[in-house]
């Protein structure tokens, strides 16, 4: 008779996990709306405003700090190349000053919407072509950390799991949140970032699928602490409805990461 335990199912290892449900919003400028962010921001645990660089502009900080704050969501910078015209996803080579400089200017240009507030900053995040060229680039991923120690140490870093900006982070004394996206196709364990059809991403029952899927595998999926849907993603509000309902059902507890109450 064989004395090995029996396999745990998806909801055994699910059952009683914190997981934070995150999103890229805060993307409208000037008299152009993007994004879903009322819908989207009730269903969250965090999020994640642009700050004036790849998209944002002064009142969309501010309404989207207002927003957040009444729902009790977490609030962080979400860091992007200075690119409007590529919404901030096209791979321009940057130097690690540069990178250095970009997020210290944009963690202090959301800040006095936090401070004003009364919210504190609970995390950067970086956004489209920065996120992949910081997770992959220990040069980069370097400023990256320099930025957010000068600035606030007490800051998480959200990045890929396994990831340049994931190693550096921690070996700075950061805390780090892995990330998992539910709107972005896998490929081999790989996120694609870019370059993929709406057929690729699925339904939002498929998105709910392929995240516990994640969150429940043994060899990666206990390093995952945050789930992310894009604003402009389509169907983004019934694809991050679909995704939060799965997890309650498996028992997990949606909550932010590290929530920090003052400054």
């Amino acid at each position: 008779m064989s004395l090995d335990a029996p396999a745990r199912t998806d909801e055994q290892r699910l059952a009683g996990r914190t997981i934070d449900l995150n999103g890229d919003l805060g993307e409208s400028w000037g008299v152009y709306r993007h994004g879903a962010d009322a819908e989207l921001m009730p269903l969250l645990t965090s999020a994640n405003v642009a700050c004036g660089a790849h998209a944002g502009d002064p009142r969309t900080m501010r309404e989207s700090v207002a927003l957040a704050a009444d729902h009790g969501v977490a609030v962080g910078a979400h860091v992007g190349l200075a690119d409007r015209e590529g919404f901030g996803r096209r791979l321009i080579p940057t130097s690690a000053q540069e990178v250095h400089d970009l997020c210290l200017a944009q963690l202090g240009a959301l800040d006095g919407f936090l401070r004003a507030a009364g919210v504190p900053m609970a995390h950067l995040k970086l956004h489209g072509a920065l996120y992949v060229m910081a997770n992959a680039d220990e040069e980069l991923a370097d400023a990256v950390c320099r930025a957010v120690q000068a600035f606030d140490p007490r800051l998480l870093v959200t990045a890929l799991p396994s990831s340049a900006l994931a190693a550096r982070a921690e070996a700075s004394g950061l805390g780090v949140v892995a990330e998992f996206f539910a709107d972005r196709p896998y490929r081999d364990g790989r996120v694609r970032m870019f370059g993929f059809s709406p057929a690729e991403v699925g339904s939002p029952a498929d998105a709910a699928e392929r995240t516990v899927a994640a969150l429940a595998d043994p060899g990666r999926g206990a390093d995952l602490g945050t789930v992310c849907v894009h604003s402009d993603t389509p169907g983004a509000p019934a694809l991050l409805s679909a995704v939060r309902q799965r997890l309650l059902d498996e028992g997990c507890v949606p909550a932010p990461p590290g929530r920090r109450t003052h400054r």
